[in-house]
């Protein structure tokens, strides 16, 4: 009788398990940033992908605020999600690894193909990404969003003349009113090239170098300018500080272009005026952008997703609604861009965007616009002269661990 029972619980365990099992073939799994997307882009995506393929997807969608602790989840738990969006670092790493999937694109039919979309100014920063001159990595990632750190800050309790150098956070007017990303690979990549401000002046380093090679000299520089400036640090934030400055609970906040963009808007609505600025020794441009990890189980959903996310009206949508700026800028997605921003109203003052639109003039509603001289959010669009002084942060391979030492130190020092 005990082994009928057990046997009869052996089937309906089977039975119960083929009952629940998840059919990866007809599910897209998706990670993302948190607050990363356009809500309707997203939930619009499973019909489109029906219309074109006559196939039925779930997407399941989750979200993460870390980039190592996103990719701990690929490397090391083999987690099969189809699409993740890192940044450029982790990129990198990944494809040191070889943790990310060839994107086949010619999977998608040329009357739905997207993928040319993305700004050649993109396409070159990622090949800086490259671990051996064979390896094309436009092959294995599309550009999602991109731009600058530099300082959120509040002109009613800040000049814009105070933040022309990243040495703000000496100033001990700010005691106990700035705010830092909790992102140590950005916060060092920003203050070593101030550290270094007269050896970039003398020519005897460039940008690119600082931060690209990063020793304990140079690791030690940037500690102790953060312990120099510990007593004006109220906080270490990942996605609180929007929230802080609206209040004016902090006076400036050394973040991401794209969060400063979403805290002017929320700011504005409650009557507080923000601004931003890149200090004068220069900053990281930064991207994130789609990659299918080598764990992926939906390869044929995957590339469908990216090329989604890259047509024109998407990539539009997803950069109103998050405040960060679209790696679209290729020869459809230009118009777009530059129909919805290219206002001399709103932006009276020019901006040259030469360097991600192209230098040649770009036909608008009949109208030829010049790429050096944009009515452009400068927030959303740095000006050349800015995006000259910007360095892309790479992989810190052995030297992560140091990195992350320095940045623990710095936060529990008192």
């Amino acid at each position: 009788m005990k082994k009928i029972l057990l046997s009869v619980l052996a089937i309906a365990a089977i039975v119960f398990s083929s009952c629940n099992r998840v059919d990866r073939a007809h599910q897209l799994k998706v990670l993302n940033w948190a607050d990363y997307i356009d809500e309707d882009v997203k939930a619009n995506f499973e019909q489109w992908y029906f219309d074109q393929t006559g196939e039925k997807v779930q997407l399941v969608y989750e979200t993460f605020d870390i980039n190592e602790t996103a990719l701990t989840k690929i490397e090391v738990g083999h987690e099969d999600y189809d699409v993740f969006c890192p940044s450029e670092y982790i990129i990198e790493r990944m494809l040191k690894k070889d943790l990310i999937l060839p994107i086949q694109k010619d999977l998608i039919p040329d009357s739905i193909w997207y993928f040319d979309n993305i700004s050649p100014f993109v396409l070159n920063k990622f090949q800086q990404m490259a671990p051996n001159a064979d390896l094309q990595v436009s092959d294995y990632t599309v550009g999602y969003m991109w731009g600058t750190t530099g300082f959120i800050f509040n002109p009613q309790f800040v000049n814009r003349e105070d933040l022309v150098s990243w040495g703000a956070i000496l100033n001990p007017k700010f005691e106990n009113r700035i705010l830092m990303k909790d992102a140590f690979r950005d916060v060092y990549s920003v203050l070593v090239l101030y550290a270094y401000a007269d050896d970039i002046e003398k020519g005897l380093v460039n940008r690119d170098e600082l931060v690209r090679n990063i020793s304990r000299a140079r690791v030690a520089k940037v500690k102790d300018i953060l312990l120099e400036a510990k007593k004006q640090i109220c906080g270490w934030e990942v996605d609180f500080g929007k929230e802080e400055m609206t209040k004016g609970k902090a006076w400036l906040n050394l973040s991401w272009s794209g969060d400063a963009q979403f805290a002017i808007e929320e700011a504005a609505e409650m009557g507080v005026m923000l601004d931003y600025i890149v200090p004068q020794e220069g900053s990281n441009v930064w991207f994130d952008g789609w990659v299918i990890p080598k764990y992926a189980k939906n390869v044929k959903a995957a590339t469908y997703f990216i090329d989604y996310m890259c047509r024109a009206d998407n990539a539009l949508a997803n950069m109103d609604e998050i405040g960060y700026v679209s790696c679209a800028g290729g020869e459809k997605a230009a118009e777009v861009i530059l129909e919805a921003q290219n206002d001399a109203e709103e932006w009276p003052e020019t901006v040259d965007a030469s360097y991600f639109f192209g230098e040649d003039p770009i036909e608008v509603d009949g109208e030829w616009l010049d790429p050096h001289k944009l009515h452009l959010n400068p927030v959303y669009y740095a000006d050349k002269s800015i995006i000259d002084r910007c360095a892309l942060m790479h992989d810190a391979g052995e030297s992560q661990e140091m990195l992350l030492e320095m940045w623990n130190e710095i936060k529990l020092a008192r």
